[in-house]
């Protein structure tokens, strides 16, 4: 079989006011894999190629005709009574089409607003609200004996030997347990006292070292109500980073799990003299030996116990005022050495005042599944948002998250079929991952079930597009595929890095619920954009939330101007009452990235390249820091790049580097093991899997796929990389070369990867 072979013919509609066209694209994939072709489209629809018996089309047909009869009165009955609020509101495609944001000034470069905010951004949520220790307690008056904060219960742990002869530890967990919002709100007013009497001082930072888990948010809580600014650290740091963060903002107390205690703290205790007192969230064990003098060690609960004692009871609080600062948020640290992100109380209220705007009929009915790094801004104040809001948040990791995790033994249920969750937050990655694994077991399937898969995709698509459900094929067509995220879903959050057209498509069909992609940073407390509940359109991020308004700076050298045809381009700068305070002791890096204007509002220099459309809405076209000149004068995006490649069944994750001082780029590709093993398994090439990925065989054969789905993408022939090297290992935060978002480091891959690229290059052997 021929690189050829593998490639199918599919049809790509693309659905245009302006202009509609056709596209026949090569594609690969067993005509399973689509993709944004043009990013100036404002609606499109991407249909599976079908391959479909003309009788079993018929009976398809005839079955979606006889319900949709039978349902005709009902359905028409409900649009009847509901109609009023439509008129009011209008159909969910009709609120697609309208504005979503408008120029102020009428200007191309804007700033741009939303529409309903177009005289005044929104700062918060409810009158006098404008702390977090204020919202909290608001959110425990109005919810006190709802749920708040779920944990699951570990029944049973042990280790299972794989195929491979590695032990794996599997476990089998139980039901939630739940905190109510008066007895969240309890733990956390404790423990801020038992800290006070531990020497924790107000406005004297203290740090979060540790997984995601309701102690992490009693424990921001309990600092929020004691003005304890917040250090936060990603989990998966490494040691280096972990004392850059905790010298920097000169800690004292640090809050911590056992096993990243011993596992990364512990080694790194000599660097970081000014600690005193580690907090540790788990239990057990009570006593801690082998920690150098000084250092003074206690479990969560017994510092809990002693803010309960009478005598600290009366302990004065002094409250926080908006303007103090909540949080000192380090970043993953993708181009070097975390900064601090200064964000104060204010910063964060007006946040999640933008984005609960976003989400529609959002309330204490509401579940949320919490398992993202809680050091990440988008998951912070997601669970925020939930918290305003009195809706109960589960908690999970990603080991734990569906029945199929690493950590879940075989016949034991996943956390999202526990706690069947109706709102979830999301990084491409983990979207991603989901796609294509249900995508190949599609391609398993017999030719009927494929053919049926495949045609009920392609209807309810077009229904979708239409402002119509499909209940039919969701229940019994998708239901499998949206259980797995428990199959309550109607809300999908994503952010943290772009996500891919082909992956927004099927998660908005097999999982029935809108994907709302956003775009925001650290620096903006995670606000900026979110794409409107009933807006299906792929490729962008919707328009500016009510409590920030985005402008477009020309960038010439990347040849970028608002003058652009036929949309307005530029550097996206941020601004509203949502962009935080700086970085922490870097005050030439605050000059250079934040601005603050004749009206005193701030604003930062994100270093995104956006456009944006007729409609409002933003698209991220590139990256400054991403755009790389190569010798012969042409501009390559290793961004752009790697979103495109990315979509390659064949493709996991995927590194592309250029040097300005050679004529092409090269690209680092982490395989997706299945679709290699049937590659080499084609062209009767052998050897274990470390073998197969550093053969020169494969790597040629890798290489044409790719290239070959490059060029049906319309990248440039500059563009597409002319060597590659095939990675076995994946990549992961733990590796260090990926962040806790799953964004590249780039300059640590560059490092671990010095001797290929000279290789690549022409330079040293291996």
């Amino acid at each position: 079989m021929s690189g050829h072979d593998l490639l199918v013919k599919q049809s790509v509609t693309l659905e245009d006011n302006r202009n509609p066209r056709e596209l026949s694209l090569s594609t690969l994939g067993a005509g399973l894999f689509f993709f944004l072709t043009s990013s100036s489209l404002i609606s499109f629809k991407m249909r599976l190629k079908e391959d479909l018996n003309p009788v079993l089309l018929f009976l398809f047909h005839l079955i979606v005709w006889v319900y949709s009869t039978v349902t005709f009165l009902p359905s028409y009955l409900l649009s009847w009574v509901s109609r009023g609020s439509e008129d009011f509101y209008g159909s969910e495609e009709e609120r697609a089409q309208r504005p979503k944001a408008s120029s102020v000034l009428g200007h191309p470069e804007g700033p741009y607003r939303a529409v309903s905010t177009v005289k005044t951004l929104l700062s918060s949520l409810h009158p006098g609200v404008d702390t977090l220790d204020k919202m909290f307690e608001y959110a425990a008056m109005r919810f006190p004996h709802r749920d708040c904060l779920g944990t699951r219960e570990v029944v049973t742990e042990e280790d299972e030997r794989q195929s491979n002869g590695k032990m794996f530890k599997k476990v089998v967990l139980g039901k939630y347990h739940w905190l109510s919002y008066k007895e969240a709100l309890t733990a956390a007013i404790q423990l801020g006292r038992g800290l006070a009497s531990l020497g924790q001082q107000p406005k004297t930072n203290i740090a979060i070292f540790c997984e995601t888990r309701a102690e992490w948010l009693i424990a921001a809580q309990a600092c929020f109500a004691y003005n304890f600014p917040l250090v936060t650290l990603y989990s998966t740091l490494g040691g280096p980073a972990i004392a850059h963060g905790l010298n920097e903002a000169q800690v004292t107390h640090i809050i911590t799990s056992k096993e990243l205690l011993e596992n990364r703290l512990k080694a790194i205790l000599p660097e970081v003299p000014r600690l005193q007192n580690i907090i540790v969230v788990d239990n057990t064990p009570t006593t801690w030996p082998d920690y150098p003098r000084g250092i003074s060690i206690c479990n969560m609960a017994t510092v809990q116990k002693l803010g309960a004692q009478p005598e600290y009871a009366k302990f004065e609080r002094k409250p926080p005022l908006s303007s103090d600062i909540a949080v000192i948020m380090y970043t993953s640290g993708s181009t070097g050495l975390p900064k601090g992100v200064m964000i104060s109380h204010s910063n964060i209220i007006a946040s999640i005042t933008g984005m609960a705007e976003r989400i529609p009929n959002l309330s204490e009915e509401d579940t949320y599944i919490g398992y993202l790094p809680l050091a990440h801004v988008l998951e912070l104040c997601a669970e925020l948002v939930c918290i305003s809001h009195g809706c109960r948040i589960g908690y999970s990791s990603p080991q734990t998250l569906a029945d199929q995790s690493t950590k879940i033994k075989k016949g034991s249920r996943g956390d999202t079929s526990v706690l069947q969750p109706t709102l979830m937050a999301a990084v491409p990655e983990i979207m991603d991952r989901i796609y294509k694994n249900v995508m190949m077991k599609v391609e398993e399937m017999n030719c009927f079930q494929r053919a049926i898969f495949i045609r009920a995709y392609n209807y309810k698509l077009e229904q979708l597009l239409k402002g119509r459900s499909t209940p039919l094929c969701d229940r019994f067509v998708f239901r499998k595929v949206r259980s797995l995220l428990g199959g309550r879903t109607r809300v999908l959050l994503s952010g943290g890095a772009p996500l891919s057209a082909a992956t927004q498509r099927f998660m908005n069909v097999c999982l029935c619920c809108p994907v709302g992609q956003g775009y925001g940073l650290t620096e903006t407390c995670g606000a900026g954009t979110i794409c409107e509940y009933w807006d299906y359109s792929t490729g962008r991020v919707g328009g500016p939330l009510v409590c920030c308004e985005i402008k477009l700076k020309d960038w010439v050298e990347g040849g970028y101007r608002s003058t652009d045809k036929p949309h307005p381009r530029g550097e996206i700068l941020i601004g509203g009452p949502n962009v935080t305070m700086g970085y922490y002791n870097c005050k030439a890096k605050n000059q250079e990235d934040f601005l603050v204007d004749e009206n005193g509002q701030r604003w930062f220099y994100t270093g995104d390249i956006g456009e944006i459309h007729e409609d409002g809405c933003l698209q991220i076209i590139d990256r400054k820091k991403d755009l790389v000149k190569l010798q012969a004068g042409e501009y390559v995006s290793l961004g752009k790049m790697e979103a495109v490649l990315k979509n390659c069944p064949l493709v996991d994750n995927i590194c592309v580097y250029a040097n300005s001082d050679e004529t092409y780029v090269i690209a680092f590709v982490v395989p997706n093991q299945k679709q290699l093993l049937t590659l080499a398994g084609q062209y009767a090439i052998r050897g274990t899997w470390e073998e197969l990925c550093n053969s020169e065989a494969m790597e040629e054969l890798v290489l044409k796929v790719i290239s070959e789905a490059a060029l049906a993408a319309q990248m440039e022939r500059f563009e597409i990389p002319r060597k590659i090297r095939l990675i076995p290992e994946p990549w992961t935060p733990e590796t260090g070369l990926v962040t806790d978002a799953f964004k590249l480091k780039r300059k640590e891959l560059k490092t671990h990867f010095k001797d290929d690229i000279e290789r690549m290059y022409g330079g040293k052997q291996p």
